[in-house]
């Protein structure tokens, strides 16, 4: 048993918000009880993830999107009141960190992405650093578009949307998880041959044709499962607590 003051300091040490210009706030968004003895991790701070968690007698949820957002009105009505008020009334603390969840080297979204995938990281793009760029592992390359979005699909076990297929090799691969559709024109300018993130935007498309850039859109969520279970796992492990993943379907 830890409480939720050194389990706060224990995610800090290790995904550094410091570092970061974000979103929303990193870190305990909601206070719950002090003690601390079982963590349940998932991607969104949702209803139904806060219900599950209490039926886990869960004491902590750690996510990558929770609450509260840059550009909110502030207003506790709604869904925000009723998830609200299931954290409050049952005591349960609530962990959110977004950027330096995405960019955690071994931990993070985009590393435990890499590793399903069996992509080696080489370097990183982009504002913040947060974009990945690498090959695959055994040095080899796709055959084509369609040869990599077939992988992807089978790892993720989704379909993906894919733009720009001209059938070259594909060696050099940049992929940046959730919604990271804007990092695109970095991947270019990275010198990528494919972009693997969660969304696409109207003016993609046009850039994978007209860049000849291959842009994978594999789903928001898809793309983020990983990094939050990998996260919550170490840090349980070194604090000596129970860890449980619990996946919430969502098709985007």
């Amino acid at each position: 048993m830890t409480d939720r003051i050194q389990l706060l300091q224990a995610f800090d040490a290790l995904l550094q918000p410091e570092r970061f210009r974000d979103y929303g706030p990193n870190g305990l968004q909601v206070e719950g009880r002090l003690p601390v003895r079982k963590i349940i991790s998932g991607v969104t701070a949702s209803r139904a993830l806060i219900a599950a968690a209490i039926a886990a007698q869960a004491d902590a949820i750690f996510v990558h999107h929770g609450l509260f957002w840059r550009g909110q009105d502030g207003r506790v009505t709604g869904w925000m009141k009723q998830r609200l008020a299931l954290l409050l009334a049952h005591d349960i603390n609530l962990y959110a960190y977004h950027l330096p969840l995405d960019a955690h080297p071994e931990l993070g979204n985009n590393a435990q992405l890499a590793a399903r995938l069996g992509l080696q990281v080489q370097s990183r793009f982009g504002e913040q650093d947060i974009g990945f760029l690498g090959q695959r592992m055994d040095g080899g390359a796709f055959a084509d578009a369609a040869a990599l979005a077939s992988h992807v699909q089978q790892v993720l076990k989704r379909t993906v949307t894919v733009v720009g297929s001209s059938g070259k090799a594909i060696q050099k691969i940049a992929w940046c998880t959730g919604g990271a559709q804007g990092y695109f024109e970095a991947a270019i300018a990275a010198g990528a041959d494919a972009f693997i993130t969660g969304e696409i935007s109207e003016p993609q498309a046009h850039y994978a044709r007209e860049c000849d850039v291959v842009f994978i859109a594999c789903g928001h969520h898809a793309s983020e499962r990983y990094g939050a279970p990998a996260v919550a796992g170490h840090v349980a492990a070194q604090l000596g607590l129970v860890h449980e993943f619990i996946e919430i379907d969502n098709p985007a």
